[in-house]
């Protein structure tokens, strides 16, 4: 029997059958995914426009306005605010494939920001209404705080389908300039994310500690860094120091940390030759080094691996893949465009730890000239799945190991 409490299943959304149901429970016509008389709203007309030339004409949910980047799209079913909040997709328009959003409101601790950092938001379905009792607000009105564009009632289905045989491109969203060529153009106008460089946009302006422990001291190169990645390690007990991205070794190093973090972050690793750098040189510390998602980029090609454009990329919460050690199989949550390319990698650099079983794509490599791993998924991952937070344990006894020698 399933442990279902029936006091949480609203009469609005699951009605009784005619025969038996109450009579004083009012029969509400339904009008659509919006109700306009009791959400006291004038719906506004809406247009995404691709770079290819396609438009399509929606509803303009969030604020009022303009907005463009590279669209995608992310599979994922739960946690649309900790994916709107993701600094690695800053400067793309997010498409979700889950046709119902909005329906859990919004609340600060379901962030991974402290403010969106996705252009604009594309939904099938979107409910301005919401039934949590821990949410603070609609996610309307959190959009429209953060003053972030977005557009409802369109066939995301049909868009997705179309981005996959296409693949990812640039587009825009206006609910003030509804002209398809003038639409169009600004879509082919739009900076392309391939040679775009975007860490720098969102790293910290300053250092700062976000928990101060007696355990292993773990200094966090923030490119993005996502806030659930230094809870992680906080919850292990870690003293975990944020440095900016540009931060010199030798400022970072001026902490004493026992291991160096390399974190997640938008954009193209490729043209980071600063980044690329320091990680090289971070190599010859003797500490032990970790990387996620463009961590993961910047370590490869800091030891000359190749990084290449993803032709779709992986964006959601289902992404499986492979310990090629133990041969288990985690489910994980994904966001990149950009992949380590199969053909560089040699085994006297590194080793293949964890492939994508969708694509065979890399998704983990062991390195034999230092200690240290990376992986291109997210193993901190809110909110969930948790398969991969065995990671993080192996990282500090890694450090832990590195410490007494």
């Amino acid at each position: 029997m399933l442990g279902i409490s029936l006091s949480c299943v609203s009469s609005r959304n699951f009605p009784l059958h005619a025969a038996n149901r109450p009579s004083q429970i009012p029969i509400e016509p339904f009008e659509g995914y919006i109700n306009r008389d009791k959400m006291g709203f004038e719906p506004q007309s809406s247009k995404l426009a691709l770079a290819d030339g396609t438009v399509v004409v929606g509803t303009a949910i969030g604020a009022s306005g303009e907005s463009g980047g590279e669209l995608c799209f992310n599979t994922s079913m739960t946690g649309y605010q900790e994916i709107l909040t993701d600094p690695s997709y800053h400067g793309q328009i997010m498409m979700m494939t889950y046709p119902h959003i909005g329906n859990y409101g919004a609340h600060d601790d379901d962030t991974e920001a402290a403010k969106p950092m996705v252009s604009a938001l594309v939904v099938r379905a979107f409910s301005r209404e919401y039934s949590n009792l821990l949410a603070q607000e609609s996610l309307h009105n959190y959009m429209v705080r953060h003053s972030l564009v977005g557009i409802t009632g369109v066939d995301t289905r049909k868009l997705v389908l179309h981005i996959r045989k296409s693949g990812v491109m640039n587009a825009v969203i206006s609910s003030t300039d509804l002209d398809d060529s003038s639409l169009v153009e600004k879509a082919r106008a739009w900076p392309s994310m391939d040679g775009l460089e975007l860490a720098s946009r969102v790293t910290c302006s300053e250092s700062y500690t976000f928990s101060d422990t007696s355990g292993p001291r773990i200094a966090v190169y923030d490119f993005g860094v996502k806030t659930n990645i230094l809870r992680t390690f906080a919850a292990l007990g870690c003293s975990v120091k944020v440095f900016p991205g540009q931060t010199s070794l030798k400022d970072a190093l001026a902490w004493s940390p026992d291991g160096l973090f390399f974190s997640n972050g938008p954009g193209d690793p490729r043209v980071m030759p600063e980044a690329i750098a320091c990680v090289r040189e971070a190599m010859s510390t003797g500490i032990p080094l970790f990387g996620i998602c463009l961590g993961h980029q910047l370590m490869a090609l800091a030891q000359g691996l190749g990084v290449f454009k993803m032709y779709v990329g992986h964006r959601g919460a289902n992404q499986p893949v492979k310990n090629m050690k133990t041969g288990r199989v985690e489910v994980t949550t994904q966001n990149h465009g950009f992949s380590v390319d199969p053909g560089s990698v040699s085994s006297e650099l590194a080793n293949i730890s964890h492939v994508n079983l969708n694509d065979q794509t890399i998704e983990g490599l062991r390195f034999e000239g230092f200690q240290g791993f990376s992986v291109q998924y997210h193993p901190e991952a809110s909110p969930g799945p948790h398969d991969s937070r065995y990671l993080f344990e192996e990282y500090l006894r890694m450090c832990s190991k590195s410490g007494s020698d």
